[in-house]
């Protein structure tokens, strides 16, 4: 999950991060900075993440001599001199502290849900004589603006489901494995495949993004696995047997995965052929066969209006194999039987095929989804408009409140003095200037000096993200975003 040289602290920052230890006013001896949502596209965060990052950067001597000698040999060929990198610095590092980073750094518990607007970490430099850190490593923290906003999305996708199953079934059994993560091959790397799809882990336990798991193991305690797949098949292994062998295909999956739950792909050539001849007839009672043995047989059609596609398919089986009405007044497929929409998946769409579902009498029990690059790829910082940014300097020896205003855009207004976050009969407040109780900071000490001070497991931060009673109108918010 390496690039190249990139294994070297020191070169974990924007190039024109290496000249500004030269810049802070004279006298500086401590620079302290934060991290936020300015808002954006939810109204909240869940915070993930930053543990990934602490874990495989910044713990331990990370600078050693062959590391400066590294980034002063690029760092003079970037800026075309060798007067700008501060090779003295990172020495001095090396020589007082024994590689290890002089910062110390709070951040509110992995897996907290909140508003935007907060701070969500805060760093700043332990040793006077190094206050350029602080901000040298803003480039690769803010960095984790990327699992914080894939949690962040997924579990916006989670609401909308929880809002359906609430309203059309009888329980949330099946929430956490109502939407499959089918995002590896649609992001940009297998690095940030292990991190969007350990964040969407948070919410679901259905994914085929292993690489999350990997990450998951290694950084966050998780002694299994972070989710689940099953035999699923793919366009290939279903036309492969050609046109006229179609139903062959299907039976082969129902042969093959016996008393399994199991899914294929309906639509390579006429879905509502394959939903009501191959499967309702020619297959009927194999699959009723597998569903005595404890399978369950999952159509996947992967194409059309996913609205109109999702409701013929469950209209077709419920014909041809029956429906069960549950105790809310809602039709539903016999229980080895569902309907896994993974083409055109969003939070607003899950929300428009479900309100279709629902409005014609089914639950939304009989429905899954799948989802890639809207899951894990369709996002980026200004999703949830994050941001670092210096709040207070410390020059010769007096505290200076350090702040940005622009007037052609007060939404960039930044934050002033030292931070705290207190949360008050469940409102959560950001208090300015110093002037918060420590006793009730809810930013807790994650890192300093080198050393990882809290290590969360993955288990506690998928317990911390749970939706509870008192969310957001989700239906409101989809609303507001079309």
């Amino acid at each position: 999950m390496d690039g190249g040289c990139v294994n070297n602290v020191i070169l974990l920052a924007d190039s024109y991060k290496v000249s500004h230890y030269q810049q802070y006013p004279p006298g500086t001896t401590l620079l302290y900075s934060y991290f936020e949502s300015r808002g954006g596209k939810f109204p909240y965060s869940c915070f993930f993440g930053l543990q990934y990052v602490l874990k495989r950067w910044l713990v331990g001597p990370v600078v050693t001599r062959q590391a400066i000698q590294e980034a002063k040999e690029i760092y003079s060929g970037v800026y075309m001199n060798d007067k700008d990198f501060n090779e003295d610095g990172w020495n001095y590092i090396l020589e007082h502290h024994g590689g290890r980073l002089p910062l110390r750094i709070k951040a509110v518990p992995e897996g907290t849900i909140l508003p935007t607007r907060n701070v969500l970490f805060t760093v700043e430099n332990t040793d006077p004589a190094v206050p350029w850190l602080t901000n040298f490593f803003e480039t690769v923290l803010v960095q984790v603006w990327y699992p914080m906003s894939v949690a962040t999305n997924s579990r916006i996708y989670k609401q909308v489901l929880h809002h359906y199953l609430s309203l059309t079934h009888d329980n949330l059994l099946t929430l956490d494995y109502s939407l499959h993560d089918c995002g590896y091959r649609g992001v940009s790397s297998v690095e940030t495949a292990a991190i969007g799809g350990a964040a969407n882990m948070i919410n679901f336990k259905a994914s085929d993004t292993v690489a999350g798991t990997c990450l998951l193991r290694k950084y966050y305690h998780e002694k299994t696995v972070g989710a689940h797949s099953g035999p699923f098949s793919e366009h290939s292994t279903v036309t492969s047997w050609g046109r006229h062998r179609e139903a062959d295909a299907h039976k082969h999956m129902l042969d093959t995965f016996k008393g399994r739950t199991f899914g294929c792909v309906i639509d390579s050539y006429d879905v509502w052929n394959c939903c009501e001849e191959i499967i309702g007839d020619q297959l009927k009672e194999l699959v009723k066969e597998n569903g005595k043995q404890g399978g369950c047989f999952v159509v996947r059609p992967d194409s059309g209006d996913p609205c109109t596609v999702v409701l013929k398919c469950l209209e077709i089986l419920g014909r041809q194999f029956g429906t069960e009405t549950n105790s809310k007044g809602y039709k539903m497929l016999p229980s080895y039987l569902g309907v896994c929409q993974g083409d055109g998946v969003n939070y607003n769409s899950i929300g428009k095929i479900l309100d279709t579902v629902e409005r014609h009498g089914w639950s939304a029990a009989s429905v899954s989804f799948g989802s890639g690059g809207s899951l894990l790829q369709r996002l980026d910082r200004d999703t949830q408009k994050c941001a670092y940014k210096c709040s207070l300097a410390v020059v010769d020896g007096d505290e200076v409140e350090v702040y940005k205003e622009p007037i052609t855009d007060k939404g960039k207004t930044s934050k002033k003095g030292r931070l705290t976050l207190q949360c008050e009969d469940g409102v959560y407040t950001t208090v300015e200037h110093g002037k918060g109780d420590p006793e009730k900071d809810l930013l807790v000490p994650v890192f300093e000096n080198g050393e990882l001070l809290k290590d969360y497991t993955f288990e506690e931060i998928r317990q911390r993200a749970q939706i509870t009673p008192n969310e957001i109108d989700i239906l409101n918010f989809l609303a507001e975003d079309k």
